[in-house]
């Protein structure tokens, strides 16, 4: 089965942009499959990156530096989305360095959470957050695994009407508070949510995916390998040939590819701490996005190894 570009559109039923070619030489990030963002159309490269646990490496030059290596990849392959948390660690002053470094690249959009559970102290973390980053403001802010939301939202509404922040979401992750994250969505014009879902995990699709269509609002999937459990689990299984139709190599573009496929779906982030495998993560917004049949076969394959 080959699949073109017009029955990939047609059989997920969103629009997205598709390469001109099936490879291009590494550096040209036009090529990366992107999806609008619902509430502006502004396109997002539909593979992002995470920094929980990998970007937590404390003062230790050495270490910023390879993650500095890791950012600068990224962006060399056409990324823009980092997403971070002041619960990350050292995280946010490790995206910093590895920003300064590069000169802050225009195609930054900068994803960031507040969580602390005294509203009062929401602004000066957000501030503080700002300052390791070392941007003006940030593109998205989240409330992180709905931490103190009631008092939250309202207070990153107001920063969005006075041009403080772009976009303001909520986010979960492992598949908790899932009835929450509804409850919120269906009453908050927020503008993101992000979950955890992957070929295995994939209860979202239930409802939280197509809330999420219904209301137009951007989905960001985290923990896309389960921190690299999954990965682990199927890497002595051998790739179905007829992924390859889709352009995934591996078992990572074999797993990211089933989740950026769902039309739902806009950013996965993971997160990774090798070049290689960034570049390797970023390659799965290239080439062809899986349509409904072979997803399913796709989790069919996984369900029986």
């Amino acid at each position: 089965m080959i699949i073109t570009r017009r029955a990939v559109v047609q059989g997920l039923g969103f629009a997205v942009s598709l390469p001109l070619m099936p490879r291009l030489t590494r550096g040209q990030p036009a090529d990366l499959i992107t999806k609008p963002i619902p509430k502006s159309g502004e396109p997002m490269p539909v593979v992002g990156l995470g920094t929980w646990i990998t970007f937590n490496v404390g003062d230790d030059p050495v270490l910023k530096d390879e993650c500095a290596a890791v950012i600068a990849a990224f962006f060399e392959g056409g990324g823009r989305m980092i997403d971070s948390s002041p619960m990350y660690g050292s995280s946010q002053p490790t995206i910093g360095h590895g920003l300064r470094k590069l000169d802050y690249p225009e195609r930054l959009f900068s994803a960031e959470k507040v969580w602390i559970s005294d509203p009062a102290g929401g602004a000066a973390q957000i501030e503080a957050s700002r300052g390791y980053w070392g941007v003006g403001k940030f593109d998205l802010m989240q409330v992180h695994n709905l931490v103190s939301w009631e008092e939250h939202l309202p207070a990153l509404f107001d920063m969005k009407a006075a041009g403080q922040l772009r976009y303001v979401g909520i986010t979960t992750s492992e598949g908790r508070r899932h009835r929450e994250i509804e409850r919120v969505m269906a009453s908050q014009p927020i503008d993101f949510v992000q979950i955890t879902y992957n070929v295995l995990d994939r209860e979202p699709e239930d409802r939280i995916l197509p809330l999420a269509r219904e209301k137009g609002v951007a989905v960001i999937v985290n923990r896309p390998f389960r921190q690299g459990d999954l990965i682990r689990q199927f890497e002595d299984a051998p790739l179905p040939d007829w992924v390859a139709e889709t352009g995934a190599r591996n078992w990572a573009q074999f797993l990211l590819k089933f989740i950026i496929s769902h039309p739902a779906v806009t950013c996965a982030i993971p997160a990774t701490t090798r070049v290689d495998h960034v570049r390797e993560n970023l390659d799965a917004a290239r080439g062809i996005l899986p349509d409904k049949t072979m997803r399913r076969r796709m989790v069919d394959y996984v369900e029986a190894l």
